[in-house]
């Protein structure tokens, strides 16, 4: 998350970017916490969490609500063993919800395993650890701009409680948003509805 984080920092800094609105889905909002956290807000106006991986996916002794790592070995597990199978699962389940509602278009499911083909083995591998081992707790506390969180309460990849509820608890006057019945992937499956959401946050003075 540090090679996200100051990756993110590299290319503001090289367009020479000021008053940003952050938004980060997945994994990608950790690395919008941790920007915050490691670089500061001094080029950030406001941040957005979409199904966002904060505070701290993996179950600890002191995160006895996270998830326990036998999940996340059997990601790496597919990973390493059949990466392509691994990929078309998660887009036929959980990550689109397709398995609750099978209404999920075949388009959504197609652009996820090719997304997910076209990245780097290794880097796919170690991302596993990063999104759900990475504390983040304390880029959270540092976020002092304002913050939109908004998950979906059928989030089977980073559960409402796990994420977005715990998130918002932690973000100081953070509003959260919660998408009943809505799953992981909400710039797909709610986009209509998280684009008007997300531009009057941005509107917003």
């Amino acid at each position: 998350m540090d090679t996200y984080a100051d990756d993110l920092a590299c290319l503001i800094e090289q367009l020479g970017l000021r008053d940003l609105t952050l938004v980060g889905h997945s994994t990608g909002g950790g690395e919008v916490a941790h920007y915050v956290g490691r670089h500061g807000s001094s080029r950030v106006s406001k941040v957005v969490l979409v199904s966002a991986v904060p505070p701290l996916m993996l179950r600890s002794d002191d995160n006895p609500e996270g998830l326990p790592i036998e999940i996340f070995d059997a990601i790496r597990a597919g990973e390493a063993a059949n990466r392509s199978q691994l990929y078309r699962d998660l887009a036929d389940g959980p990550f689109f919800g397709h398995n609750r509602r099978q209404d999920v278009p075949q388009g959504f499911r197609d652009a996820f395993w090719l997304q997910s083909m076209a990245c780097g083995h290794r880097g796919a591998y170690e991302c596993i650890a990063a999104f759900s081992a990475t504390d983040f707790r304390p880029d959270l506390a540092k976020i002092d701009v304002p913050t939109l969180v908004v998950h979906g309460d059928d989030d089977q990849i980073v559960p409402f409680e796990v994420g977005g509820k715990r998130s918002a608890e932690l973000i100081d006057g953070a509003v959260l948003k919660v998408y009943e019945g809505s799953g992981h992937a909400l710039p797909d499956t709610d986009r209509d509805r998280l684009h008007a959401d997300l531009l009057a946050f941005i509107d917003t003075p």
